[in-house]
């Protein structure tokens, strides 16, 4: 049987245990129903119109219970297809690696295919160390609220993952098959009788120990097996060679840290994350201790360092009724008492870590004060095993444990600090007002207040009082800074590193943090990041770094971070504010002067790319994004949010997440090592093609996203408000009050044109931009195609457009149309139908290609099956929420509100990537 049809024999089998579910749950109707539904869909899609006419009357008449039930049995399915079709990805993979291990070559976009490439292109041994040496990958992990699964539903999806795996294996007897079987049929009960959706906004802390489950079950295993691989890759690629292999992969989380806009991440909460996170990495390590008992059974006589006994006597005077027990257990093998000892350390560590952060720490009896002093103790161990013949098992199970220990530590992931930089000013200007320094510096030009804060750093002098009482927005400020000390005291300097200033638009922005940073004296252990997001704020990047690099206090400050330099970039406001392409390239352009700026002043340069999971927030394959930068904007180093249901996606299966970092190691390699020159736009046909583009989308996105009717439209046709009262996330759909676009988050924006089927954001202004400067003229047409054959960038940004435009689906959003009222319908409409059938016509002239997504036709017949499941959901959602509209009763709308959540859970499962 080939893969394809192993594919559809699991989804039918699991679409059967899901249909029996329902009879037996629920009975005939609803089974009868769903089917009903599905049929109807099809034949809208198929060109009946008077069957998506009946669709929506069939749905609108229907009790609320039946209409819940239609969405419910589709997200489920969805939730199934989706397991199912990773589980296909992992079996692919796997044949992929045989057949390539048979053939003596490295498995497309791995690490070792990468090392390949370069050493082909005359990459030396040497050279490759450098190379390594500098390399780090690290994702992190935010809480941006589209993903709405409750932590309790993910497990039981772990669960089925693991019994399709399990019955993928190929070693099962029919009875085991069936036993296997029967687990499904539970798992699938259970996730039916669950519910899907929460019925509270969840907290912070919520969020937080959703983030952690990808550690959990996940990270905290794969990541010393993907340091093994590219040693492995290492040594084929360059054999006799040796070599020296870092810690590449490290992660980062905002989740807890992001501030900015969130009322609810307050100091306190900060704190309770940096507690949950350390509690988090000692449980873990106490499991790999548990799968260890008794590994360590090495007898005393083969021996032991001097050393580790003079610890174990330290031990037992610390623990000494500890000491009996593991000297009554353990009398002939000191490693083992010496691991029992760490594990009861581990355990002090743990009630520790569950007290409150207070001025009068004091540290607890036998728990370590840190990461580093837990490492040390494995460290002995191991020192003495490889110094008594037990190389083998000092490298073995300990090693990888303290691989675990170098990179995880007691912070687990670093955790990101992010304020707006308006509420650095705000607070700053209360201050500089109390003690006579300055009496309006908000108020004062960029010019005014870079002269007072460069003032205020020269003087060295304290900024604040101990005691704070400002307002409480500004005493939250400073006490942020306050918390990174004791983060740092408690928890080690890798608990927090990176404070990032939103909205930068100066100088003054990033000396504001420094300046209460060292108020607070953490500013030589916290990295300074400015966050460029709009397009004006991009265009005046390199200007706002050619400053700081020149700034007396900031030039110290670099030197004491290692001359080492994070500029974030942010897809989602860009795009929200100029478009789809106009946004790409002043991304592109900014990181290209940029690169050339640092280097200049020999600043080691580390991007930080905010993408999200739809195209329009910078989403798509990531490692042929990292392929589309601008080669000397990489550097061996990236740094990466992974947000919503991408998480999941990628970091829910092991096998992978493995294969996704695999691809962003591989794509940072090649782009870092490989031996070509600038990017091929530069100063070219090119680039002159792209200047001349990019206004023309722009103006082409402008000119709809600022028609009078537009607002009133995406209020109306879209769950825009809805969304915003949904229980996804903590954080508000707004920056500020108001029902206009401007305060909207660009996270809100981009999912609700997608859960009404537009996905306007990620092709909007492309064709009519295209059309415009091509024309009839027949060379800049072959220039157009040129670009996409040979340059990644542009053909990045055309394929990613496919996909948005695939997934789009006009009949679909005439539906949503419909809830506008008709003026403000015929205004804009139209203009979408327009644009999404002139940029397709413009795409398939450009690629050569007869459909979208034709050179890709396992994602192109992937989201044909799924549209006509996806298409139930659709209508249902359009139901409920003309339904909620018009709803007085305060329970009936707590139903219904609850029914439209899973009806977004539903549409999000079926597109894969939503925001």
């Amino acid at each position: 049987m080939n893969e394809r049809d192993h594919l559809s024999e699991q989804i039918h089998r699991l679409g059967d245990l899901l249909g029996e579910t329902l009879i037996e749950q629920e009975g005939q109707e609803l089974f009868d129903l769903v089917e009903e539904v599905r049929g109807l869909a099809k034949a809208h899609r198929a060109g009946d119109r008077e069957s998506g006419v009946r669709l929506l009357e069939r749905i609108e008449s229907l009790p609320l219970p039946e209409a819940r039930g239609v969405v419910k049995a589709f997200s489920t399915y969805f939730a199934l297809v989706n397991l199912a079709e990773e589980q296909e990805r992992v079996r692919v993979l796997r044949r992929r690696s045989r057949e390539a291990r048979a053939a003596g070559e490295p498995v497309d976009e791995t690490m070792e295919a990468a090392l390949v490439a370069l050493r082909d292109q005359g990459l030396s041994a040497a050279e490759a160390r450098g190379l390594v040496h500098g390399l780090l990958v690290m994702p992190v992990f935010t809480a941006h609220p589209t993903e709405a699964k409750r932590r309790t539903v993910l497990l039981k999806l772990t669960d089925v993952a693991e019994a399709l795996g399990r019955l993928d294996s190929g070693t099962l007897t029919p009875r085991e098959t069936e036993i296997e079987y029967e687990w499904l049929r539970e798992l699938i009960v259970s996730l039916w009788e669950t519910e899907d959706t929460r019925h509270t906004r969840p907290t912070v802390l919520d969020e937080v120990r959703g983030g952690l489950y990808y550690f959990e079950h996940t990270l905290f295993d794969l990541v010393p097996e993907m340091e093994a691989r590219l040693r492995r890759a290492l040594e084929r690629t360059w054999p006799g060679e040796t070599f020296d292999v870092p810690h590449f992969l490290r992660f980062g989380s905002w989740v807890g840290g992001d501030r900015d806009g969130n009322p609810y991440v307050t100091p306190s909460v900060t704190e309770q994350t940096l507690r949950e996170q350390q509690t988090t990495a000692v449980r873990l390590y106490r499991r790999v201790f548990e799968r260890m008992h008794g590994h360590l059974s090495v007898a005393e006589e083969r021996g032991v360092s001097g050393e580790l006994r003079a610890s174990l006597e330290e031990d037992a005077a610390v623990f000494p009724e500890e000491a009996q027990r593991v000297l009554e257990h353990y009398p002939r093998e000191p490693y083992r008492r010496k691991m029992a000892f760490i594990y009861r350390r581990l355990q002090a560590t743990l009630e520790a870590a569950a007290r409150p952060w207070r001025a009068d720490h004091r540290p607890r009896p036998g728990a370590y004060a840190s990461g580093e002093a837990f490492l040390a103790d494995l460290r002995l161990v191991q020192s003495s095993l490889r110094e008594h013949s037990g190389r083998r098992l000092a490298e073995g199970q300990l090693g990888r444990l303290i691989t675990q220990a170098e990179v995880f530590g007691f912070h687990l992931a670093t955790l990101d600090l992010r304020q707006h930089a308006g509420r650095h000013t705000a607070a700053l200007g209360e201050i500089f007002s109390r003690y006579g320094i300055v009496e309006e510096y908000t108020a004062l030009d960029e010019e005014g207040r870079q002269a007072v804060l460069t003032a205020e750093l020269a003087r060295g002098r304290p900024l604040t009082p101990a005691h704070l009482d400002f307002s409480g927005e500004t005493n939250e400020t400073v006490e942020v800074f306050r918390l990174v000390r004791r983060a740092h005291e408690r928890v080690g300097p890798e608990a927090i590193q990176t404070y990032i200033a939103s909205m930068t638009r100066g100088p003054s922005d990033l000396l504001a943090i420094l300046l209460l940073a060292r108020d607070a004296g953490v500013a030589g252990g916290l990295d300074v990041v400015p966050l460029f997001e709009t397009v004006e704020d991009l265009h005046g990047a390199a200007g706002t770094l050619e400053a700081l690099f020149a700034h007396p206090a900031y030039r110290v400050h670099l030197d004491g971070r290692s001359r080492r330099q994070t500029v974030m970039v942010g897809y989602s406001d860009s795009n929200k504010q100029a478009g789809y392409l106009p946004a790409h390239w002043e991304l592109h352009l900014a990181q290209r002067s940029l690169s050339g700026l640092c280097r200049h002043h020999d600043v080691a340069l580390t991007f930080f790319h905010g993408r999200g999971g739809t195209v329009g927030r910078g989403g798509g394959p990531v490692n042929r994004a990292v392929l589309a930068q601008p080669p000397e904007s990489v550097g061996g180093r990236l740094r990466l949010t992974e947000q919503g249901e991408t998480v999941t996606t990628r970091y829910a299966n092991p096998r992978l997440a493995q294969r996704h970092l695999e691809q962003l190691a591989h794509a940072v390699l090649l782009t870092s090592g490989k031996r070509t020159g600038p990017s091929p736009s530069r100063g070219g046909d090119w680039e002159e093609a792209m200047s001349a583009l990019s206004p023309r989308a722009r103006r082409s996105y402008l000119d709809v996203v600022e028609t009078p009717e537009l607002v009133g439209y995406f209020h109306q046709a879209t769950p825009l408000e809805e969304l915003a009262r949904l229980n996804i996330g903590s954080r508000p759909a707004r920056r500020k009050a108001g029902s206009g676009l401007e305060g909207l988050r660009a996270i809100p924006w981009g999912f609700a044109w997608t859960q009404s089927r537009v996905t306007l954001p990620g092709w909007f202004g492309l064709g009519s931009a295209v059309e415009d400067w091509a024309g009839d003229d027949t060379a800049r047409w072959e220039t157009l195609s040129a670009m996409y054959r040979e340059w990644a960038f542009f053909r990045n940004l055309v394929d990613n457009s496919q996909v948005s435009l695939r997934k789009a689906d006009m009949l679909i959003a005439e539906v949503y149309a419909g809830l506008a009222d008709p003026a403000t319908r015929e205004a804009v409409f139209p203009v979408l139908c327009r644009e999404h059938e002139r940029t397709v016509r413009v795409l398939l002239r450009l690629t050569g290609q007869r459909e979208l997504l034709e050179a890709a036709p396992w994602l192109q017949r992937s989201i044909q099956v799924r549209n006509p499941y996806i298409d139930p959901m659709n209508y249902v959602q359009v139901a409920l929420l003309r339904r909620l509209r018009t709803q007085s009763d305060a329970a009936e709308e707590d139903a219904l509100r609850d029914a439209v959540l899973l009806s977004v859970n539903g549409v999000a499962a079926g597109l894969r990537n939503t925001g």
